[in-house]
């Protein structure tokens, strides 16, 4: 089968589109013939940090959508030939304050989706919204259920409340703003670009306004309940001083530095909540499928690419000229 292996070399230039062995489902896993993968910035992440001569050769990626071929022994929960999606998140059942000890992503440091096959546990695997294309269903997994949880487990977003996303663009931001909108919420988004404020606005932002203004001039006559931060140092201190007092903050992310300063006496004389998260369980991914599936929600694609193209997929995402997901054709 083809894939994109990356062995040796730091980054893009460590990637290849090549021929490796196809893999075979042992007990309860099956064998997926995928049609779409989806990319996120974990996979950049990946193959820049990968770079020792001993690293064995790795298939990067997390999200996927394909086709049952092959069903390993005890595995009963699928058809040959049904159409199904991959759940990134190895190794965590049940919904809880963290991850288990064990808690994995599918593509580091096991093979992932990008490439034509993959071998997963049926655990990990969920049938295919009806409503979703192809391409739909390829990019959902990691960042629709990262923004699920960031924003109704963590967050506990309500009817009515005001939702800040600094940074809108990403893939999970994206997310974030279909369901806050489908959840009754209003929703303020800031971003560097201009085109992005107006293609979030299209989306159901109720305001916009740019990264870099004075936020609590701009907003002045707003109270934002619930603030979800993956931004990092460039943004914290800014997210703290706008959210209401009593407010909370998400942070999932750190496109930018990871170490922060908060003023700690403003901190609990506010009484702040300030609540980490990263992807979900099981049992919210299914929770999920069942919110995008009730309010008719599709991920936002920017564009996808064919496989042998992967240097500009790479080198798109590295600069975030995304607006909403990006990934890759597989099957032709």
């Amino acid at each position: 089968m083809k894939a994109l292996i990356h062995e040796k070399i730091a980054g893009v230039e460590g990637v290849r589109w090549s021929d490796t062995e196809k893999p075979e489902p042992k007990a309860g896993e099956v064998l997926i013939k995928l049609e779409t993968a989806g990319m996120n910035r974990r996979d950049l992440a990946v193959i820049t940090k990968r770079h020792k001569e001993n690293d064995p050769p790795l298939i990067p990626g997390s999200d996927g959508a394909g086709v049952i071929e092959v069903i390993g022994s005890d595995a009963e929960r699928f058809e040959i030939g049904q159409e199904v999606i991959i759940n990134p998140s190895l190794g965590w059942e049940q919904n809880s304050d963290v991850p288990p000890e064990g808690f994995n992503i599918v593509g580091f440091p096991d093979d992932g989706t990008f490439a034509e096959y993959i071998v997963l546990p049926e655990s990990q695997v969920e049938k295919k919204p009806t409503q979703l294309s192809w391409d739909e269903a390829g990019v959902l997994g990691l960042a629709a259920l990262t923004a699920y949880r960031a924003l109704f487990t963590r967050g506990n977003l309500q009817k009515d409340e005001t939702v800040m996303l600094p940074g809108i663009g990403s893939g999970v931001l994206t997310f974030a703003l279909k369901y806050a909108k489908a959840a009754g919420a209003r929703v303020i988004v800031t971003s560097r670009s201009e085109e992005k404020l107006e293609e979030a606005k299209k989306l159901g932002a109720d305001r916009g306004i740019l990264t870099g203004s004075d936020w609590n001039e701009e907003l002045k006559d707003e109270s934002v309940d619930l603030l979800i931060e993956s931004i990092g140092a460039a943004t914290f201190e800014k997210s703290l001083g706008i959210i209401r007092r009593g407010g909370t903050i998400v942070t999932f992310g750190a496109t930018t530095d990871d170490e922060v300063t908060i003023d700690i006496r403003k901190f609990f004389y506010g009484q702040y909540n300030l609540l980490g998260s990263t992807m979900g369980s099981r049992e919210e991914f299914r929770e999920m499928l069942q919110f995008i599936e009730q309010h008719g929600i599709k991920p936002e694609i920017d564009r996808m690419f064919e496989a042998e193209n992967y240097v500009d997929a790479f080198n798109y995402l590295e600069q975030s000229k995304n607006f909403g997901k990006i990934g890759f054709r597989i099957s032709k």
